[in-house]
């Protein structure tokens, strides 16, 4: 029978409330110890889940990855680069990539009797996947784009619509500025979508690449660029280090200098931002942590004063410091290994429930989503209880330091 053990297992059961003021104590630091971990662990999946969903909506309007012309980002139209098969295929070679698509863009004017609105229009082809413009159609059919023939079908954002009054259904006049004219096409608007990215939904719309292409001016073979998507993110940077060598750099037959760019340099405000959070989640974790170990402490002194008389007995029978201390520790261990279930329960219900039903809303407009977002990532909920038993560990530890400085002819007569 391990002595200590058995001490702290019948503290803790110790049920009887007539005398023990220490109950509200325990349950005090019980809870602290619960919340605090209840809110360590949605505080990490509410993060993490809006990392990833304003992430995913940026990726989606741009992919992992992007080749285009090396002064793409300088250029208000942009200059094509050549995407033959032979060039498509270098890029395949590439370590790590997953998918390729081509697309072209051109600054477009929409405009209605009653208004008008500028647009990037988005040309795309039927290799291009469009899965993620589909999962946020709110009215009307993604039509399948084609890089051969005019569909003259055009898809907007909800907003988009909106501001110009169109429905499903109906034409509008598309008026492009080339270099020596101004042209029009009158095209139907086929679909809206919404994935409330506001700074995204007012600016894309889309449409086939060959009408961009054609209104360009550019000859088979040509477009803005490659879109490329990578079977691992976290290695996207690596993947954009390889791709640069392979073929930035280099001139196309047109003179034109190809570039590779990753995501995060297409956007690298919004990821620098995103990136900013995590700062936001250490914080909390710290904040929660103190919390909830001065709860723990506070309530093993009660408990150590409470039963101060019990430790002189013990002691003046033989009972060493050390023996004492694994009394208290083994005492506190199972105080916060309650709460931390309680806090596990608690935590991850909530989550679940949100993740579910999304009962909790957001201003779409100011948050990008409509929902709180959660992402249960276990290694970091692992992690966070982990680091919450080693730091009650220590901090108990040091709290049963105390027992060592009582003498037992004192401790015997304490009051």
């Amino acid at each position: 029978m391990n002595f200590p053990y058995f001490i702290a297992k019948r503290f803790y059961k110790d049920n009887d409330g007539k005398k023990r003021f220490s109950r509200p104590a325990i349950t005090i630091a019980m809870l602290g110890i619960a919340i605090g971990l209840a809110v360590m662990i949605i505080s990490v999946s509410v993060v993490k889940g809006f990392q990833k969903e304003v992430s995913s909506k940026v990726i989606g309007f741009g992919n992992d990855m992007q080749i285009v012309n090396l002064s793409y980002m300088d250029e208000y139209e942009n200059s094509p680069v050549l995407v033959t098969d032979s060039f498509i295929n270098v890029v395949k070679k590439v370590d790590g990539v997953k998918h390729i698509q081509r697309f072209s863009s051109k600054t477009a004017m929409l405009k209605t009797e009653e208004d008008f609105l500028g647009v990037n229009l988005k040309g795309v082809g039927e290799e291009y996947d469009m899965s993620f413009i589909k999962s946020y159609i709110v009215e009307g059919e993604l039509p399948q784009f084609s890089d051969t023939v005019a569909g003259n079908n055009i898809v907007l954002s909800t907003s988009q619509a909106k501001k110009l009054g169109l429905k499903v259904g109906d034409k509008i006049y598309t008026y492009f500025i080339t270099s020596d004219n101004i042209r029009a096409r009158r095209m139907t608007l086929a679909a809206t979508y919404c994935t409330n990215l506001t700074e995204y939904d007012k600016v894309y719309a889309f449409t086939d690449i060959y009408t961009i292409n054609r209104l360009n001016k550019w000859t088979d073979g040509m477009a803005t660029g490659l879109e490329v998507k990578v079977n691992d993110f976290e290695r996207l940077q690596v993947i954009a280090d390889d791709m640069m060598k392979t073929v930035g750099n280099k001139m196309d037959a047109n003179g034109c200098v190809y570039g590779a760019f990753s995501i995060k340099d297409l956007a690298p405000g919004t990821f620098s931002w995103l990136e900013i959070l995590d700062i936001n989640v250490v914080m909390i974790l710290v904040l929660m942590i103190c919390v909830a170990s001065f709860t723990v402490v506070s309530g093993l002194l009660i408990i150590m004063l409470e039963r101060i008389n019990v430790i002189g007995t013990l002691k003046a029978l033989g009972a060493s410091d050390l023996h004492i201390r694994k009394i208290f520790f083994y005492f506190a261990l199972m105080l916060v290994g309650k709460g931390m279930v309680i806090g596990n329960v608690v935590g991850l219900l909530f989550c679940g429930l949100q993740k579910q039903f999304h009962f909790v809303k957001l201003d779409s407009e100011t948050y990008y989503i409509d929902a709180v977002p959660i992402e249960f990532n276990w290694w970091y909920i692992i992690g966070v209880n982990i680091l919450t038993l080693l730091v009650s560990a220590i901090v108990i530890f040091g709290g049963s330091h105390l027992i060592s400085v009582s003498k037992p002819t004192s401790a015997m007569r304490f009051e």
